[in-house]
């Protein structure tokens, strides 16, 4: 085998030859693989390494683990190509397939609206929010409140880009003036625009910034945190001082590993105790959240030192659990349940338990709370210069980020204040997301249910 040119994080034999299988089903190479022998490398993303060869003659690529890894999800699939075509010029005539190498890794949370596109006046308001509406919904602070505000934003990407002209086109269309936007690269990923993952960004930022100035009436100062991985971000962004973080990427449990997952949560739990409260979409694939059985949880949601967010489906009458397809565990709609990796936490009073019997996760319950997810009730957005209508669990996290910004700054960790603050949610109590259903108790579906901002200020004061 020549030099390895990739690096990133196979786990055990067995995994290694699943991912041989899925590499091979999602490129139409021939896949070969061998976990064992030991090769030169050059790291890419921490310690995860793994040697391949491709063969444009044969249209083969053979994968081989060197290392053992924290889980092999934060590949990203535009690194593989950027080695593949500077460093094996032979796989250059190949390169489609190569880029077309998905591994399992975090993912965004957002979901088109089947009817897509809004325009002013064609804009549906019993069908999709703009964002001043949903909050007014909501019982949104406002600037005569008095809120202390001043809390810097930070949003982890992993992939897309935003553009200046989308910013200041969504930002005129809701009255607002444009919020101070700065880019951080943690690894050397960059704000990159062109491809589908340009509508999450787009997304955080807007929902974010305005969700802020709406509480507060002043620009928000949003820093966006490019990295392949979650945990260097949010590292990254404590140590720069901010002060709320919203995560928008994830992926179950299972993808990641036990290890990678508790990674995470050690770097939310030095996050948390700098100050910075840590916010994160609970998913997009009911209860399954796109793994292999009918209930399972997604990190970093699952994390105890994170707030998980999930979706409900709003509408100016009622709100209720986001699930676009009843019955299906593996459907569209929001992620929650047990997890298997972080135990049953303490502070999770009153959350109701695990089915009896139950062959799933019976840990900490995610999430934590929920807001409008569902895309058919979805947020108006600016994106690739022209309005389009978005939902998904990833537009909760940033709307709770925007709020706890406005109540302050280094209010840190957050999850133990927010299961023991009454009044401060409204329990959602009609629907379900495949496996679960909501009960008169916090839920799998939704946690404490949608917000009480007017109740929660109150956190930012104790």
């Amino acid at each position: 085998m020549s030099d390895p040119i990739l690096s990133f994080a196979p786990v055990t034999s067995e995994e290694f030859a699943a991912l041989c299988a899925a590499a091979a089903r999602q490129t139409g190479l021939t896949i070969s693989g061998d976990s064992g022998a030991a090769a030169k490398s050059v790291p890419l993303v921490g310690t995860f390494e793994i040697g391949w060869t491709y063969s444009a003659a044969q249209n083969t690529l053979a994968l081989q683990c060197l290392k053992r890894p924290l889980g092999f999800q934060a590949v990203v699939r535009a690194q593989l190509v950027k080695l593949v075509t500077s460093a094996a010029p032979e796989a250059k005539t190949s390169s489609t397939k190569a880029q077309d190498l998905g591994l399992d890794r975090p993912h965004p949370y957002f979901k088109v609206r089947s009817s897509r596109l809004c325009s002013g006046a064609a804009a549906q308001p019993d069908e999709s929010w703009t964002l001043p509406a949903l909050l007014k919904a909501y019982g949104w602070p406002v600037p005569a409140d008095d809120l202390p505000g001043g809390g810097v934003i930070a949003i982890v990407e992993l992939g897309g880009g935003w553009v200046q002209s989308d910013i200041d086109a969504f930002f005129a269309s809701i009255g607002q003036p444009t919020p101070e936007i700065t880019d951080v690269s943690v690894d050397g990923t960059e704000n990159s625009p062109g491809g589908d993952a340009d509508m999450e960004v787009a997304l955080d930022i807007e929902v974010a910034a305005g969700a802020y100035y709406a509480a507060t009436g002043k620009p928000a100062t949003v820093r966006v945190y490019w990295s392949q991985d979650i945990a260097s971000a949010v590292a990254k962004a404590a140590s720069d001082g901010c002060d709320v973080c919203s995560i928008s990427w994830g992926a179950d449990e299972a993808s990641w590993g036990v290890e990678a997952c508790q990674q995470m949560d050690a770097a939310a739990d030095a996050a948390t105790a700098a100050g910075m409260v840590v916010f994160a979409a609970a998913g997009d694939n009911d209860s399954s959240d796109g793994g292999t059985t009918p209930a399972n949880v997604d990190c970093p949601a699952s994390c105890p030192h994170i707030t998980g967010c999930g979706g409900t489906s709003k509408t100016a009458a009622s709100e209720t659990v986001w699930n676009d397809n009843p019955g299906n565990a593996d459907g569209e709609g929001t992620g929650g349940g047990y997890s298997t990796v972080f135990p049953a936490q303490a502070w999770q009073v009153g959350a109701a338990p695990p089915p009896a019997g139950d062959s799933y996760g019976k840990g900490r319950m995610v999430p934590d709370v929920a807001a409008n997810a569902d895309p058919e009730t979805g947020y108006e957005i600016y994106v690739g210069g022209q309005a389009t209508v978005v939902g998904g669990t990833s537009a909760v996290a940033p709307l709770y980020a925007g709020l706890f910004a406005s109540y302050g700054t280094k209010l840190g960790y957050l999850n133990p204040k927010l299961w023991q603050y009454p009044g401060g949610f409204r329990l959602i109590t009609e629907g379900g997301n495949g496996y679960f259903e909501v009960a008169d108790a916090p839920s799998p579906c939704t946690g404490l249910g949608a917000p009480n901002p007017d109740t929660l200020a109150g956190l930012g004061k104790t």
